[in-house]
Parts: structure tokens; C-alpha cells; sequence
């Protein structure tokens, strides 16, 4: 099912992160502006960070949401980060 990223289109870095976490990514390490989070069950997402209140596109977003993190369009309104 593919996700509809039009509610998704001012997802800061910080939001981000902060669902990154509620769904039990943590933190492992930074390389410049690139932060790495692994999940226990082997995903792992890279985070360009620029700026924390800074949006991502919509191509960075599906490769973040859909490749890296495999969330599903329940998993983004179970974690609140529909608008």
C-alpha cells in the first residue's frame, strides 16, 4: 500500500527523530550532518540533519520512511506524524 506523503509535507528533522525514537530506533552515531539509527530488529535510517526545523522532500522522505525505516501508512498515524 503505497503511503500518501501529502500530509507529511512540512516533516521537520526533529519530528523525525523524535518518531525515530517512539518506535525504538536509537541513536548510534553521527558522520558530519548524517546521524545513524538502528532498530533492535536490524532497520536502520540515516538522518541528514541541516537544520533541525528544516523539511525534508518528498523523495528524501519515501527513501527515509519507506526504504530505510519501513513504515507503513499505519505505522505514521500510529506514531502521530500525520497532520
Amino acid at each position: 500500500m503505497a503511503v500518501d506523503y501529502s500530509g507529511l509535507r512540512s516533516l521537520t528533522a526533529r519530528e523525525l527523530i523524535a518518531a525515530l525514537t517512539r518506535d525504538g530506533f536509537h541513536y548510534v552515531r553521527q558522520k558530519g550532518s548524517h546521524q545513524r539509527y538502528h532498530h533492535p530488529d536490524g532497520r536502520r535510517v540515516t538522518v541528514a540533519t541541516d537544520g533541525a526545523g528544516d523539511t525534508f522532500t518528498i523523495k528524501t522522505l519515501r527513501s527515509m520512511i519507506e526504504s530505510q525505516a519501513q513504515w507503513t501508512e499505519e505505522d505514521l498515524k500510529r506514531l502521530t506524524l500525520f497532520r
